[in-house]
């Protein structure tokens, strides 16, 4: 026998088990609130850009065909940058207690497409580290990459500053929040699905009548231990004592 269920028995389902859903959605809202602000480490995020021009010697004349070698030497130029020779310097000139591979999994290099600018990105636990090892890796390279490429055409664009009152980039404890609050919900929904699908106990004429197959014929009210002990009316009493009497 097919079983259908309609949008009616859907919110039934979830006003009984509202109580349920409700609470595991406190709690997920709940956990990841605790975990945003006191598990997690914040990370904060400082940037510095740098610039490729033209060669010193050809200043004077704007060679489009020089400018295209400079933006497509930009990922040689992010290569470099996140090499040991480069991190190497910059842990040693901060006396970093990190290993390259470490402070190489904290710079990222990105650029704008068909420009001659691109941006060093450093995170770190600690704000003013952050900018200190930012600045201090856009100087090391524009000093180390006349030796490595035979070149003079890098120069800092903008440095790192440290703001007045940083905020971290991870975690962010709203959106953490409310995505808890999203998979919160259809958790408990989820659940009360089941436990209302797991749940095989008779509860109404209408469970009977999809059990067997067939018609209720009637109904028998539950009596309590309130209704045997409830008094006798009036008129009851009349008929009792009449009868004595008659007896």
């Amino acid at each position: 026998m097919e079983e259908t269920i309609s949008l009616k028995d859907i919110f039934q389902t979830i006003k009984k088990r509202l109580f349920l859903i409700g609470l595991i959605t406190i709690i997920a809202v709940a956990i990841s609130g605790i975990i945003s602000y006191f598990v997690l480490t914040p990370i904060y995020q400082s940037s510095t850009q740098i610039l490729v021009n033209q060669s010193k010697n050809e200043q004077q004349v704007f060679d489009v065909n020089q400018v295209r070698t400079n933006v497509e030497m930009i990922n040689t130029y992010s290569v470099i940058i996140k090499s040991p020779t480069i991190l190497g310097k910059v842990a040693e000139n901060l006396k970093l207690d990190k290993t390259t591979d470490q402070l190489n999994s904290q710079v990222t290099v990105n650029s704008e497409q068909n420009s001659q600018v691109f941006t060093i990105t450093v995170e770190d636990p600690d704000p003013a580290m952050a900018v200190k090892i930012a600045n201090n890796l856009a100087d090391t390279f524009q000093k180390e990459i006349p030796e490595i490429m035979s070149i003079d055409n890098v120069s800092v664009l903008s440095k790192a500053a440290l703001k007045e009152n940083p905020s971290p980039i991870n975690p962010k404890p709203f959106l953490n929040m409310a995505i808890a609050l999203v998979v919160g919900l259809m958790a408990g929904v989820g659940l009360a699905f089941l436990f209302e699908y797991l749940d095989n106990t008779i509860k109404n004429e209408q469970d009977i009548e999809a059990l067997l197959g067939l018609p209720v014929l009637g109904v028998i009210p539950k009596i309590t231990v309130g209704d045997e002990k409830a008094p006798i009316n009036t008129a009851s009493r009349a008929r009792m004592g009449s009868g004595t009497l008659e007896s």
